[in-house]
């Protein structure tokens, strides 16, 4: 049997190239004789410089960048022979950067992120393309702007402080994008706007540790900074706060579409560049995952993306996670054949189901390998 292993990452706990490890090698305890096709995956969040360097090659280069409190933090850049560098935002932005006391998107920054563009458009690239996802951050890529060379500026003409609350204040900007004519290309698989019910504030903000309060605060803020940016820097597509992706990773989908760039999909990207499209058409069986499957899962996700594709060619697929709580109708209408979860592995919340499958994912997941072996093995 040839069955395909494409996981996202567990966020917060394993790496995707873990995650397809430990499947791996659960299956090849019941049925070693079956040929497994690994490709991990990612959708523009944490692993994926990572992912597509492995697919691409390519030279990986360290660049010295800041945390979203502006601590020093290690990053890098992927410089592909054609020209075109991958940054990860996460690595500057990331949520997984902060500790849980920590977590304020009204004060945190995308300064670090403006960093690691900079030093893609200074080894030369041409286009840069951005992964964004698992940001910590919620200021609509101010903090990014300004790292570019586009700084915000209150009403006395004063440089307003890192954050999203800050923007509540702005009334102009100062500076031009030091881009050398980069074309930049956000990778994202999130369609949310930056501004509304659906936008960044309001859908992602309370994962970050902002309170209703709060929420209704980033809001209005991120509102009148996309204003200013259609008012005053050149290029901003009219109707910023409304245009589908703005609201990806706190809104720098909204500041790099300002800049002029476009949004694509993560995972698409992603798949080209590992050939996951003949790995399908060549599987019996394909298992993807990720930490959490609920509604957002189904938004144009990896797990989304892989289901679909399995769907269309016929081929089931399975669902592993740490945790389960999207409907069975709704998941199979995606094209997911089943659905496992780790916590209920473990015995459930009430049986401590969820410590033992954030403390034994890898576990679990080999675990969980063995038991669809032992299903779907001819």
């Amino acid at each position: 049997m040839r069955v395909l292993l494409c996981p996202d990452k567990f966020a917060g706990t394993l790496p995707a190239p873990e995650v397809a490890a430990a499947v791996a090698e659960g299956w090849r305890e019941v049925a070693e004789a079956d040929e497994l096709l690994i490709r991990p995956l990612a959708d523009g969040g944490p692993g994926f410089v990572t992912v597509l360097a492995d697919a691409l090659g390519g030279r990986r280069v360290p660049v010295p960048t800041v945390d979203p409190l502006g601590r020093p933090a290690e990053g890098e850049i992927l410089l592909a022979d054609d020209g075109t560098a991958y940054v990860e935002s996460a690595q500057a932005c990331g949520l997984h950067l902060l500790e849980r006391a920590e977590r304020d998107p009204k004060a945190t920054t995308s300064y670090g992120l403006g960093a690691l563009i900079t030093a893609a458009v200074e080894h030369g690239a041409r286009t840069v393309v951005i992964g964004l996802g698992g940001s910590g951050t919620n200021d609509a890529g101010a903090g990014m702007l300004t790292a570019l060379g586009v700084t915000p500026l209150d009403g006395a003409g004063l440089a307003l402080p890192y954050g999203g609350a800050a923007l509540a204040a702005v009334a102009g900007l100062d500076g031009a994008p030091r881009l050398r004519g980069a074309t930049l290309v956000a990778a994202t698989d999130v369609d949310n706007p930056l501004l509304g019910l659906h936008g960044a504030s309001n859908v992602y903000g309370p994962q970050k540790g902002a309170t209703r309060s709060d929420v209704l605060l980033l809001d209005a803020a991120l509102e009148r900074f996309a204003a200013v940016l259609e008012r005053d820097l050149p290029g901003c597509p009219a109707g910023l706060g409304a245009l589908p992706g703005g609201g990806a990773a706190g809104g720098l989908g909204a500041a790099i579409l300002a800049l002029g760039g476009r949004c694509d999909s993560g995972i698409g990207l992603v798949t080209r560049a590992i050939g996951l499209p003949a790995a399908l058409d060549a599987a019996d069986l394909v298992i993807t995952g990720e930490g959490s499957f609920d509604h957002q899962s189904l938004r144009g996700k990896v797990v989304a993306g892989v289901a679909g594709a399995a769907r269309d060619r016929g081929v089931p697929c399975v669902v592993l996670a740490g945790q389960v709580s999207t409907g069975r109708r709704e998941a199979a209408a995606a094209g997911v054949t089943d659905a496992y979860s780790l916590v209920e592995h473990f015995g459930g919340e009430e049986r401590g189901g969820l410590d033992a499958a954030l403390s034994r994912p890898a576990e679990g997941l080999r675990q969980l390998g063995a038991r669809l072996a032992r299903q779907w093995s001819r």
